[in-house]
């Protein structure tokens, strides 16, 4: 029966999108009580995730992760595991194949010996004038000198303490390193790709 071909290979491809790829990635998670706790993966594939956490929740409450190198994604938490928990992802079509790209080039990384992802690349934002907000209330003019996915090199006056946390616009880090005339953050969640352009605004 010819017809039932069609409907065969789309559900071998449908398997081969969904296949659980081994792989180690940091990040950090929020349960419907808005508290962030920090995570990494098992395996992951476009539809489900496993996490090592120490926070589980219960089952099928959502659930938003960040993830290094994937950024965003939202799910339901599926099973409850001794050393964390299974999420199963919900995503547009679109978003499960960003994410299936996602996997096989983080897979793949290592055997072929491929540098840093390349959406960690550094940009430089259309509008880079900024605020830096510091823990204790006090606001400094900035300016953004470049942008990765988790982090930014920021031109300012004032000497900021490593460590210190602050806030870039709304997206919260903490200063990792000094350099004469401004400071590196490390973003306290990693930024999404679907808004890693030139037009970011942090």
């Amino acid at each position: 029966m010819p017809s039932l071909r069609p409907l065969a290979l789309r559900a071998a491809t449908d398997q081969r999108r969904h296949r659980r790829v081994a792989v180690a990635l940091l990040g950090r998670y929020m349960l419907s009580d808005r508290q962030e706790y920090p995570c990494q993966t098992v395996d992951m594939s476009p539809g489900g995730v496993r996490l090592t956490c120490a926070v589980s929740g219960e089952l099928g409450e959502r659930i938003v992760i960040y993830l290094e190198h994937v950024g965003r994604i939202e799910g339901t938490v599926t099973r409850l595991l001794p050393d964390g928990i299974a999420v199963a992802i919900n995503a547009t079509a679109r978003k499960r194949d960003k994410i299936a790209s996602q996997l096989t080039w983080l897979a793949n990384r290592a055997v072929l010996g491929l540098p840093e992802d390349r959406r960690n690349e550094r940009l430089v934002p259309r509008q880079p004038g900024t605020i830096l907000r510091l823990e204790g209330g006090r606001e400094i003019a900035a300016r953004i000198i470049d942008v990765s996915l988790s982090g930014a090199a920021v031109a300012c006056e004032a000497e900021l303490p490593l460590d210190s946390g602050l806030t870039i616009g709304r997206t919260p880090g903490r200063v990792v390193r000094q350099f004469k005339g401004g400071v590196a953050v490390e973003f306290r969640l990693p930024l999404s790709p679907d808004r890693f352009d030139e037009n970011l605004v942090l």
